[in-house]
């Protein structure tokens, strides 16, 4: 008998889902997280969970694992002391950048812009010069590589990135500089650009080499103290990491090239809700992640998560692909405040966090926030102990609001309700920018919920969307942890190959592809996945002659084969006229190259429940005063380890689990489908606006 087993650490707690690889089921758990050091919380996880179901834990033969150290490195500014080595003449390449500031047209006013993780002051240029063709211009200064070695050195540098012009056509002087300060500073950790993105755009390589080098000793270091813990106490475990783009690297793939981790944690909450919705029938949905400080959402089509060429992370963008997640800070902890100025409602980005936490919680926090207005609405009942033993106190939340009521001239209800008001809106926001504003039509798709907060949020946000129906999956709250035990081993290789359409041979092309497949296709062989059980894809960045930004296209080596890149241009016609509502006769040229290998996902159904008769009577156990669209009603709370399969929940109703507590709007009604999922809709075309 073996097990895999997925841990997601979150900043509270850090959930666990142990699959049966012969039976395929399934079972959960949640702990406390120990932030000072992840990987005891992980420990504390596999031993509470074997513990629990009686399970030798030297039985747990694979461990995939989602983290935010490399994510927090980055937020928090608390990494390497990172040195820069550059052209000469290039030294000022983090500072120059994009002209790019985020935020609307009057940002820029606002906008401070972070330091650049390798200052000046750790910057060398050196003499050497590759041309664009990759022929060399000027040979490489050795000496000066070595001098700059002693200055990093002197510096208290822990970690080097190398980063020289037109390397991506050819990166010997790359290679030779590593060489050279690696055998004088075996200590330091040397990263080249070409490396890790051998692609065009110097400052896209610079500074996503740069946060490899920034983030690179405190992920090798927590990953080799976890493989070494995890090897201790259960014995020959192998332990994989999950990716930005949803795959899962292994533990040294992931220590060596961080960069592509640092959307890990969202990421396992997408793929997690593309099992669920191929289990439950739906392959197209938006998946809404809401948790204590923010909110995350993407797209999912035909059962594939949307992925993009970038991934960002505060106002940092590296060219890394990652699951085209949206974050906005609104959560169950986001604080909301009138302004002096303004006298006008606003709720976060400012976060309770998890300590104190909510006044609810009766932790000691005192500023309302998002959790105390659904208390005072009565949408999270007292008898919602979150994570099974966290009371809720509404006597507290009450006094949290009231100065909010006050300062507004409103009932307490009608604050409340504009807090919850104002946190839809926001999330809103940020569903439209994976679906309206690229082109898709939201009432296309389900709305799948998740997170400590998703599913008392979800039917209103699935109003605001008119998407349907909304999924809320059995345990919510520690769906990521699915998605990390239930996603395949994935590496991509890439590389740069302008060309216009009408200039480029197909073999010349198909020659290129196989030797990125051939790249690709040698990690996941040494994470020990066979050729046979690799599947291989393909995509290109594509522009209209002339373009400065690309789309990328993924398409099949047969449909090239084929058909020529008559398959690839029709189909970047299609997808630049849904982006910008029009194309162009112009020719088409090609800018990078990329070959994706991907090894088998886990065979894992999830569990089906005993049929009901559409009565969820057996499974109420309260009543409970709401107030919703300016009125006080009356739900029914459900115990959701009660409910049957084909029990309709007639809202508005309340259904209680461990990790998460559903709310179901007056006018709506929640089905129980198989497997334990709550289907939501509307009980006629007329949709409750009550939000």
């Amino acid at each position: 008998m073996s097990y895999r087993l997925g841990v997601d650490v979150g900043g509270t707690f850090t959930d666990l889902f142990l699959i049966n690889d012969e039976t395929s089921m399934a079972v959960t758990a949640k702990v406390p997280s120990t932030p000072e050091d992840s990987s005891l919380g992980v420990l504390n996880g596999v031993r509470k969970i074997c513990q629990e179901h009686s399970i030798d834990p030297k039985q747990v033969t694979h461990i995939m694992h989602g983290t935010t150290v490399a994510t927090n490195a980055v937020l928090t500014g608390e990494g390497a002391r990172v040195g820069l080595l550059v052209t000469t003449g290039y030294e000022q390449i983090l500072h120059l950048a994009r002209s790019w500031v985020p935020g609307g047209l009057g940002a820029w006013i606002l906008f401070n812009k972070s330091k650049p993780l390798a200052p000046m002051k750790w910057t060398r240029g050196v003499d050497g010069r590759i041309g664009a063709d990759g022929e060399e211009v000027v040979p490489l200064d050795e000496n000066a590589i070595e001098e700059s070695a002693d200055f990093f050195e002197q510096a208290g540098v822990e970690a080097i990135t190398v980063a020289f012009i037109n390397s991506y056509a050819n990166n010997a002087h790359e290679i030779r500089a590593k060489e050279i300060l690696s055998n004088k500073l075996p200590s330091v950790t040397v990263s080249t650009s070409a490396e890790t993105v051998p692609e065009l755009q110097e400052y896209e390589r610079a500074i996503s080499t740069v946060v490899n080098s920034f983030v690179k000793p405190k992920v090798s270091g927590y990953v080799k103290n976890l493989s070494q813990r995890l090897e201790s106490e259960h014995g020959d475990v192998k332990l994989n990491i999950l990716r930005s783009d949803g795959g899962l690297a292994s533990a040294e793939v992931a220590a060596d090239y961080p960069v592509n981790l640092l959307m890990s944690g969202p990421a396992g909450g997408v793929s997690g809700a593309v099992w669920i919705a191929k289990q439950a029938g739906f392959d197209d949905v938006i998946t809404f992640d809401m948790g204590g400080t923010s909110t995350d959402v993407a797209l999912v089509q035909s059962g594939v998560a949307q992925v993009r060429r970038e991934t960002v992370i505060g106002d940092i963008s590296v060219r890394a692909s990652s699951i085209d997640v949206r974050t906005v800070g609104a959560g169950g902890g986001s604080v909301a405040h009138v302004p002096e100025l303004t006298k006008a409602l606003r709720v976060g980005p400012k976060s309770a966090g998890a300590d104190p936490g909510p006044a609810a919680y009766n932790k000691g926090g005192e500023e309302p926030t998002v959790t105390d207005a659904n208390v005072v609405l009565g949408y999270l009942p007292s008898s919602a102990r979150l994570g099974g033993d966290m009371e809720i106190s509404k006597e507290l939340a009450t006094e949290a609001v009231r100065p909010i009521s006050e300062m507004l001239g409103l009932s307490l209800h009608e604050a409340a309700e504009g807090i919850i008001r104002i946190v839809n809106e926001n999330m809103f926001g940020a569903l439209r920018l994976v679906s309206i504003e690229q082109g898709y039509d939201p009432r296309d798709f389900a709305l799948m919920a998740f997170g400590g907060a998703g599913p008392l949020h979800a039917n209103a946000l699935g109003v605001l969307l008119g998407a349907w129906p909304v999924i809320v999956p059995r345990g919510p709250g520690v769906l990521c942890a699915a998605g990390d035990a239930t996603t395949k081993v994935r590496d991509e290789a890439s590389q740069t190959f302008i060309r216009s359409f009408s200039k480029v041979g197909k073999n010349e092309l198909l020659e290129r592809l196989r030797g990125l497949t051939a790249k690709a296709s040698a990690t996941l062989e040494a994470d020990g996945v066979t050729d046979d059980e690799q599947e291989i894809s393909y995509q290109c960045d594509v522009r209209y002659s002339g373009q400065a930004l690309e789309i990328t296209i993924p398409f099949e080596i047969e449909e090239l084969e084929q058909q020529g890149l008559d398959a690839v241009s029709n189909r970047f016609d299609r997808v630049h006229e849904q982006y910008y509502t029009f194309k162009l006769d112009s020719d088409k040229e090609i800018v990078n190259l990329r070959a994706i290998a991907e090894g088998q996902p886990p065979v894992v159904g999830a569990d089906h429940i005993p049929a009901g008769d559409t009565d969820p009577s057996s499974a109420a156990y309260a009543t409970q005063e709401v107030y919703v669209g300016g009125e006080k009603q009356t739900a029914t709370i459900y115990d959701r380890t009660k409910l049957r399969s084909n029990d309709v929940i007639a809202g508005p109703a309340i259904v209680t689990e461990m990790d998460s507590t559903t709310l179901i709007l007056p006018g709506h009604s929640g089905e129980v489908d198989r497997i334990g999922n709550i289907l939501i809709r509307p009980n006629s075309s007329q949709e409750n606006d009550g939000f």
